[in-house]
């Protein structure tokens, strides 16, 4: 599930007309840096939502394999949307990933994948060291234990990709909510866990991360 609704506010007159998904670095637009990740990854079956500028989002991805889940009237969020687009995915378990970031580095759906054990997570998210993020500034989302449980704090940033099952949004009736709420309800249950990315990671939701993550793209050291 790629999350490509939003209105990208941080974008400012950047996305006044078009959608931040499809604004360009290094050449691609954001969406497809992501689109290439999963088809690297072998992933078959990839959907992304559209809101804002839905319309072009479509238009951009027509021909493809990618289904489009349209929001209308309202958009609804990351957990609303991901619940939407259940139908589409014909999933149990699903992978999803924000559309406004670049990483340098191993693949990190593959990293998720081999990380993944159903058995003992019901989510398994991808985080990654401050001190790897270009672009993006605090000192992260979430401290992690020894054996991977998160508690919500300084620690790893949350890169948005993530593993979980999809029976988690089965119980909130709301048609718009955040994720937020299923980890938040997952939190202290060892059912919910992160692991480290590590390579770098660039949040492109502003205009200066574009050129951001084209330097870190052409500056490969990693």
């Amino acid at each position: 599930m790629l999350f490509a609704a939003g209105f990208g506010t941080r974008m400012g007159a950047l996305t006044a007309n078009c959608p931040k998904p499809l604004i360009k670095v290094a050449g691609r637009p954001l969406i497809d840096h992501a689109i290439t990740l999963a088809r690297r990854a072998d992933i078959t079956t990839i959907v992304a939502n559209a809101h804002y500028l839905a319309d072009q989002i479509a238009d951009h991805l027509a021909g493809t394999e990618i289904a489009v889940s349209h929001e209308h009237p309202e958009i609804l969020d990351t957990g609303g949307g991901l619940k939407a687009a259940r139908g589409l995915l014909n999933a149990q378990t699903a992978f999803t990933m924000n559309t406004d970031a670049v990483w340098l580095g191993p693949n990190p759906l593959t990293i998720l994948r081999d990380a993944w054990e159903p058995s003992r997570m019901d989510c398994l998210l991808l985080g990654v060291a401050p001190e790897n993020t270009r672009g993006h500034s605090g000192k992260g989302d979430f401290t992690v234990s020894a054996r991977g449980d998160i508690e919500r704090g300084p620690g790893l940033v949350y890169t948005g990709a993530q593993i979980l099952k999809l029976d988690l949004l089965d119980d909130i009736a709301d048609p718009a909510f955040s994720l937020n709420r299923v980890w938040d309800r997952l939190i202290g249950s060892d059912r919910i866990m992160m692991i480290p990315y590590p390579g770098l990671w660039c949040d492109v939701g502003h205009p200066a991360g574009i050129q951001i993550a084209e330097e870190m793209l052409e500056n490969d050291d990693v």
